[in-house]
């Protein structure tokens, strides 16, 4: 296990980021844009602020409750939050030629759910004709791959009773019969359907055979993943899915972000305690962030650990 950067430096990091040598520096604040209290984001994100507090010098780290994905790059881009969480479809094709927001790793892949109850209609994407389905939030990753998706399978416009709900409305508003069905994309696995199967028999449709489509129109991001009976105890299905990195404001310092990678790299068993996609992440792996360029505090800690 690496060693934590000496206090001085820190110590030091901080005194410069406050502007002011003369008295006490104020904490550096670290605000991690997630998603839903009950998404994957932000378990894995409280529990990056808890490490982040208690191990780095002069920091403050706190969550942000978003609508996920194209919100957190928003506000990473705008300075509103340091890090953040977002799938990789949302983000430009081509590596920016200024960019505002930088990558400190690849985490694991986003799953698309489109989730209905056992024992209704909908048994494939199809059967979403004339239904009431969310596609996810305003501002989230689930809204464009679940647009997307209903694009290529020419279920665009009035052809599906689109609402636009977050994880936790959606839960509600199957469970009271309200909507037909909902998407939403995480790791393995999402707590919020996990908590609606313990309550109601679930059906996760498979969307396998979505991925090349998606992969023709829209680049080859996308990915076929399995979803094992075992998370939800549903019937075992494939579905589409795309990798989600967490990235950074391009302007943090170096020292700062080394030191988030390392965490976030060393202490990859204490993340998964809080979420169990925390511990698929690798070192391998997570230099693999395109079209993002990783910021040079991370890439100058990949380059030490020889991934």
């Amino acid at each position: 296990m690496r060693a934590a950067a000496p206090l001085v430096l820190v110590l030091l990091l901080v005194a410069g980021l406050s502007g002011c040598r003369d008295e006490p520096s104020e904490p550096t604040r670290i605000r991690i844009a997630t998603g839903s209290p009950t998404a994957v984001y932000h378990a894995f994100g409280q529990s990056l602020a808890a490490l982040l507090n208690r191990e780095v010098q002069g920091v403050r780290a706190e969550v942000v409750v978003t609508a996920a994905s194209a919100q957190n790059v928003r506000l990473v881009g705008a300075g509103e939050a340091e890090l953040g969480f977002t799938q990789a479809d949302v983000l430009p094709p081509r590596e920016p030629e200024h960019p505002s927001v930088l990558a400190v790793a690849r985490v694991y892949d986003d799953l698309l759910h489109l989730v209905t109850r056992a024992g209704g209609p909908i048994r494939t994407l199809g059967d979403l004709r004339g239904q009431r389905v969310s596609v996810g939030a305003d501002g989230s990753g689930t809204e464009i791959t679940a647009t997307r998706l209903l694009a290529v399978a020419q279920l665009g416009g009035d052809r599906v009773r689109q609402e636009h709900l977050g994880l936790d409305d959606s839960v509600a508003a199957l469970r009271e019969g309200r909507i037909d069905a909902f998407f939403f994309s995480g790791g393995l696995p999402v707590r919020g359907v996990a908590e609606l199967a313990r309550r109601t028999s679930l059906r996760i449709v498979d969307l396998g055979d979505w991925t090349e489509p998606l992969r023709r129109a829209y680049g080859q991001v996308y990915v076929t993943r399995d979803v094992p009976r075992s998370v939800y105890r549903a019937d075992p299905v494939s579905t589409v899915a795309n990798p989600n990195y967490l990235i950074v404001r391009a302007d943090l310092p170096a020292a700062l972000v080394r030191e988030v990678t390392r965490l976030l790299m060393d202490r990859r068993q204490e993340l998964a305690a809080a979420h169990p996609a925390a511990g698929r992440m690798s070192p391998r792996s997570a230099i693999v962030t395109t079209p993002l360029p990783l910021h040079p505090g991370a890439a100058q800690w990949y380059r030490a650990a020889k991934p």
